[in-house]
């Protein structure tokens, strides 16, 4: 009998434990099943951790080349990110305005608010030619080209770096340069971001000014720098935006140190020597970005509305002359939404935007009649962060070799 009752106890005890583990609580979850559940979310959370600790890496990988194009020589080209992970990320090609090079798009991507974007993406960086870091003058026999050469020339930097398509990033004279090159190689371009860009010839004002601007290699005189000075910042000079002073000073603190002021004057007059920019042939989508105190702001509308308003959106930002440096989180803000349009970053969710709306599909198209729904994927369950980014084009059919071309020493 006492035997009897030991195994009694021993069968209770086993049915409970039984009961705890194979069946649901009192909850109604099961108790193995959530453990589970539990090791699952805390190894994805360490996944996550570990993918934005390499996309931070990579976005950190700064490469310098030194490209020989056709017509326009030679041309310093700077890469923010890694290339050979082009196919997972967004490439953005840059092309830098009137008085400054790559740095000033590379001060911008540097910028806290784009730092989401960064992390997923490479940008290629043009100078345009002889506007390095304490470059030589040009040789007087070399014709500076004019921006419609350097807008067809810089498909030989993406054959170069091995790149099929690129989103266009440009500023001033180069917005007018990356429009260009979109018209002239539609199938390389998967869209335009222009900033305070022209559509039309220089006026007769705007040239009757620059006849009487100097330029030396040694110096800036000060027409040159007036010039300058208006061209980037505009009706800001007079407006009451408190660090006006410090940002003009930092402005010519450059005109006067690493840039070649005989070479920029080439760039000057390449842009008031430039030709009508026929737009409405563009096959690709435009987004216009200019800023109510920029000199531009005028040219810009007028420029909105020649185009057909299916492929051109235009964002006129208040109290900024330089969008960049004045208002980034705005212009960071609307690169991604652009870019969400066109199937590339679709992951990123950046502070004032819905996730919700984020991974909402668009009512427009693309270019071959696809719905934008197709090309932005919804993240599924079986999607990781890094596939989710990568882009489906199919339109695209560009046969690249997968090796980078070899480091400037």
């Amino acid at each position: 009998l006492r035997g009897g009752k030991l195994i009694s106890r021993c069968v209770r005890e086993f049915l409970r434990t039984s009961q705890a583990i194979f069946f649901t609580d009192h909850k109604g979850v099961n108790t193995a099943k959530k453990r589970r559940e539990i090791k699952l979310k805390r190894m994805s959370t360490a996944e996550q951790r570990r993918l934005s600790f390499a996309r931070r890496a990579e976005s950190l990988v700064e490469r310098r080349y030194v490209v020989n194009t056709d017509r326009s020589g030679e041309v310093n080209v700077t890469v923010q990110g890694d290339l050979t992970q082009q196919e997972k990320r967004a490439v953005f090609m840059t092309v830098h305005d009137l008085g400054c090079n790559h740095t000033s798009f590379q001060d911008f991507v540097n910028s806290p608010c784009m730092t989401e974007i960064k992390e997923r993406s490479c940008f290629i960086h043009i100078d345009a030619p002889g506007h390095g870091d304490n470059a030589d003058p040009l040789p007087e026999t070399f014709p500076f080209p004019s921006l419609q050469t350097l807008g067809e020339d810089l498909v030989t930097v993406l054959d170069f770096l091995h790149v099929k398509y690129v989103i266009g990033l440009g500023e001033g004279a180069g917005a007018n340069v990356m429009a260009r090159f979109g018209l002239a190689h539609p199938s390389r371009c998967l869209g335009l971001i222009l900033i305070n860009c022209t559509g039309s010839a220089a006026s007769v004002l705007e040239t009757f000014k620059t006849k009487f601007i100097t330029w030396k290699a040694d110096e800036v005189a000060k027409s040159a720098e007036a010039f300058l000075v208006y061209h980037k910042f505009g009706h800001q000079l007079v407006g009451d935006n408190p660090d006006k002073e410090k940002v003009i000073a930092e402005f010519q603190s450059r005109l006067h140190g690493k840039l070649n002021n005989k070479n920029l004057g080439q760039y000057v007059k390449a842009f008031m020597s430039r030709k009508d920019l026929s737009l409405k042939a563009c096959k690709v989508d435009i987004l216009l970005i200019t800023g109510m105190l920029s000199p531009y702001a005028t040219v810009v509308e007028k420029l909105f509305r020649d185009l057909d308003k299916e492929k051109v959106t235009m964002l006129k930002i208040e109290r900024a002359g330089d969008v960049l440096a004045d208002t980034p989180a705005k212009v960071a803000q609307s690169i991604l939404l652009f870019c969400k349009g066109q199937g590339q970053l679709t992951s990123v969710v950046m502070p004032g935007v819905d996730r919700s709306r984020a991974y909402s599909t668009s009512s427009g198209g693309s270019n071959d009649g696809t719905p934008v729904g197709a090309l932005s994927r919804r993240l599924s369950r079986g999607m990781s962060m890094e596939e989710y980014d990568k882009p489906n084009i199919r339109r695209l059919s560009v046969t690249v070799n997968d090796q980078l071309p070899p480091i400037k020493k």
